[in-house]
């Protein structure tokens, strides 16, 4: 019989574990496969451990990792990857965003068709507010336009995949990740599926829009080099001005003098230039900042305990 692991992230989400728990397991009878639940504790301050911990007592099938703080999803994702043993392995979110019933259908794809994974987005962003889905919208035409490696809109982190898949993506080890992208960039042929988008089941959302746009920022960096060609563009224009301007001012003044007026259209010229060459300092600083970090190979992640 298969062996089928669900690697589930979760950060403060003491309201949702057993909801979500339950509603997986009304959907067992219809995969014939065996179970694995995979917990990630993200350095939750609630009673999210002590929930798992009394999962794990109840069910020897839960699995769970705390780590000794907060890493983010990512490494949440990552953990739950390598924790995971079973033949086919789906990502999902616990609050019930990513609906279980759904993995009947996955399973069937992956398993009789060929295909290596299941993806998911969503058809609709209903309930989500207007702001952060204009944003989300203009990121992935923006990271599309800017990448090699193509990103879906509305693409989730609930997948279905082979155990080649993942194990591909476990030997990707660099620190700053961004899994939207590595699920694309690792290849293996995947079938989407698109559902309207769903409400949590309990508790918020641990996103604000400040988290999600620099997380847009992070797959941008991740994936995609064009932000320093940009700069470099930028800087080859503002140079060419800058000499016809040269040339232009000291045939002014060649033909009608020098006269002081002028001072604050040159200041304007100078706040432009000083402006953009921050901009483009800040982009090459951030990536920088990147490899800096890769170059350092701290752990994605410290388990504090695990069952």
């Amino acid at each position: 019989m298969d062996k089928i692991s669900l690697v589930v992230p979760c950060y403060n989400e003491e309201e949702t574990i057993r909801i979500f728990y339950n509603e997986v397991l009304k959907y067992e009878s219809q995969l014939d496969a065996e179970l694995e639940f995979c917990f990630v504790d993200d350095g939750s301050h609630d009673h999210t451990l002590d929930i798992l911990k009394a999962l794990h007592e109840e069910d020897e099938r839960v699995h769970y990792v705390s780590f000794s703080r907060n890493f983010g999803k990512e490494a949440g994702l990552y953990a739950g990857l390598e924790l995971a043993t079973g033949d086919y392995v789906v990502t999902m979110d616990v609050d019930l965003q990513d609906p279980p019933h759904l993995l009947p259908e996955m399973y069937n794809i992956v398993k009789n068709e060929d295909y290596d994974c299941v993806a998911t987005k969503r058809s609709t962003r209903k309930g989500e507010p207007p702001i952060r889905s204009f944003f989300a919208r203009m990121f992935y035409k923006l990271i599309n336009k800017m990448s090699s490696t193509e990103i879906v809109d509305g693409a989730r982190d609930y997948r279905f995949m082979s155990r080649q898949m993942v194990d591909a993506i476990i030997k990707d080890q660099e620190y700053n990740r961004f899994s939207k992208g590595i699920f694309s960039w690792v290849g293996f042929k995947t079938k989407w599926l698109a559902y309207e988008n769903v409400e949590r089941s309990a508790g918020n959302t641990k996103w604000s829009f400040f988290s999600l746009f620099k997380y847009s920022i992070e797959g941008i960096l991740a994936y995609s080099v064009v932000p320093l060609f940009i700069s470099s563009i930028l800087g080859l224009i503002f140079f060419v001005i800058s000499v016809i301007a040269l040339f232009g001012i000291v045939i002014r003044a060649m033909l009608f003098g020098d006269p002081v007026s002028g001072w604050p259209s040159m200041v304007s010229i100078m706040l432009l230039l000083g402006s953009m060459i921050l901009l483009c300092l800040g982009i090459v600083g951030l990536y920088i900042s990147k490899i800096y970090l890769e170059t350092k190979k701290r752990q994605i992640y410290i388990v504090k305990e695990k069952a």
